[in-house]
């Protein structure tokens, strides 16, 4: 299927490597002109041009730490006419209600609800001017299914998930799209992360964590990087253009809940 989407330009924060990777690995192989991100400038550099080198596409690497202002704008700067703005961003950790003061609320709204909030209303304004604008926020399926240990990351990702919703809108009559992905267990960095707490935790392997997470999946295996930038790109096309303010969940068909 052609998306419709060859020579759109696009920004995907936080894209050297998971899930950001793999959504501007989707948006290359469509023929987008890419814009990757990252905080180490070496490491940007890097997959940038292995990214080109692997899908042909225009691809530029913006070294930036998009929670902070200064960050924000050289992004904004590298692409201002940006026709999709892939918002992904690391969690906070997780923990327990002692473990979150002051400090570490307000890391995790700047980090998952603030940073992205503003680079919307950033490109926002171009995209509905030459009516196209397509934004994927890249949240959790905490979101819809909130855990204790998981409390802090999924309060901020709720923020966002409201005050986009909010403005999808009154921005769909301009065809310009908000839309979230909520993956889990994505087979990531993230998730060797997760079992490497579980095996600390319960004494057990790498091979018995990833198999007890697995099992947690109705799908009793843990999702494909590819999986999810391809869903990435489909809500990115022109065929998805009447969907708007939707929650997507990658999780293998493990959410128990009608809505």
């Amino acid at each position: 299927m052609d998306l419709g989407i060859k020579g759109r330009k696009a920004v995907v924060c936080a894209s050297t490597q998971g899930l950001g990777l793999a959504c501007a690995a989707s948006l290359a192989r469509e023929g987008c002109i890419v814009h990757i991100n990252g905080r180490d400038a070496a490491r940007v550099k890097k997959v940038a041009g292995e990214l080109a080198a692997e899908t042909g596409a225009v691809v530029h690497g913006v070294a930036a730490d998009i929670t902070t202002e200064a960050g924000r704008a050289a992004l904004v700067a590298a692409c201002p006419d940006a026709d999709i703005l892939v918002n992904n961003n690391a969690g906070p950790p997780p923990g327990k209600l002692s473990d979150w003061d002051h400090h570490q609320w307000i890391a995790a709204l700047e980090a998952n609800m603030l940073a992205p909030a503003l680079l919307i209303r950033a490109f926002v304004p171009g995209m509905r001017e030459r009516k196209f604008g397509r934004i994927i926020n890249i949240t959790s399926a905490m979101v819809k299914s909130p855990r204790p240990p998981m409390a802090l990351s999924t309060g901020a990702r709720a923020g966002l998930t409201a005050f986009s919703k909010s403005l999808s809108l009154e921005v769909a009559k301009d065809n310009v799209t908000i839309n979230n992905l909520l993956p889990e267990r994505i087979d990531t960095d993230r998730q060797r992360y997760m079992a490497e707490r579980m095996m600390r935790e319960h004494g057990i392997t790498m091979e018995e964590a990833r198999a007890r997470i697995a099992d947690s999946i109705a799908a009793k295996r843990f999702g494909t990087p590819k999986e999810f930038g391809d869903a990435c790109a489909y809500l990115c096309s022109v065929q998805a253009s009447f969907i708007s303010g939707q929650l997507l969940q990658l999780d293998g068909g493990s959410y128990h809940g009608l809505v």
